[in-house]
């Protein structure tokens, strides 16, 4: 069997990795050599990005429906019980929403986790 030769496809995966380093710093976006682990750490760090964006914005809605909740003397935890007591099940995000948006809308939601803790 004649003997072939990896040429043309270590160029295509190089081709990949080179393309994937575009706008690295110095030599890690023209040699492969200084690119491939630059873009393997990139990639690792893209997902788990992907993972912390979920936690971040979750911390925000929460600061976010706290503070508008302060501003109606409740804390957080005290509206989420009420809410979930009274049977309203708006997510965190729409909470957060309708703080910022619809203040009016904010404090009838407070009220009615007041009444639902009573």
């Amino acid at each position: 069997m004649a003997r072939v030769k990896g040429g043309v496809n270590a160029k295509k995966r190089h081709k990949i990795i080179l393309k994937a380093a575009k706008g690295f710093y110095l030599s890690r976006r023209t040699t492969f050599k200084a690119a491939n682990p630059a873009v393997m750490r990139a990639l690792r760090s893209a997902q788990m990005g992907r993972k912390l964006r979920k936690r971040e914005f979750r911390k925000l809605w929460i600061t976010r429906i706290n503070a508008a909740a302060r501003m109606n003397d409740i804390s957080y935890s005290r509206l989420m019980d009420g809410l979930k007591k009274a049977g309203v099940e708006l997510n965190r995000k729409m909470l957060s929403e309708i703080a910022i948006h619809d203040p009016a809308g904010f404090t009838k939601l407070v009220e009615t986790a007041k009444a639902a803790l009573k």
